[in-house]
């Protein structure tokens, strides 16, 4: 048991030393390199071999031909591990992993991600 005359002593050394804490919300942290986060899709890129879609081991990733040589990928970010897989296998690097990973939604549909050439949009966007 701690006397609390010993008590005392380590509470003042305490009260001038650095918190081991960091202030979250308000100090943002950077991320290290290759970190994965969010997968960005690259439309133009894409040759519509579908291996990202094959080696997803969640099944998040679902390519879609809307057109002659274009694609379009629905990301389920809320069955996504972030394994980046589907990152490593792309030959053509259409997909890619960020440093984003602040991806908290109310619903599990608003994390559905719908990206073709014009834009990625969630499903909380759709109309």
């Amino acid at each position: 048991m701690i006397r609390p005359g010993r008590m005392i002593k380590q509470v003042l050394q305490s009260l001038f030393k650095k918190p081991a804490t960091s202030l979250y919300p308000f100090v943002k942290t950077a991320m290290p390199d290759k970190f994965r986060g969010r997968l960005k899709y690259y439309p133009e890129r894409c040759i519509g071999c579908m291996l990202c879609m094959k080696d997803c081991p969640s099944d998040a990733i679902v390519i879609k031909k809307i057109g002659d040589k274009k694609y379009q990928a629905e990301i389920n970010l809320a069955r996504c591990i972030y394994c980046a897989q589907c990152v490593d296998s792309c030959p053509k690097d259409a997909l890619e992993a960020t440093k984003e990973f602040e991806l908290a939604k109310f619903s599990r549909e608003n994390l559905k991600v719908v990206c073709n050439e014009e834009t990625c949009r969630s499903s909380e966007t759709k109309t």
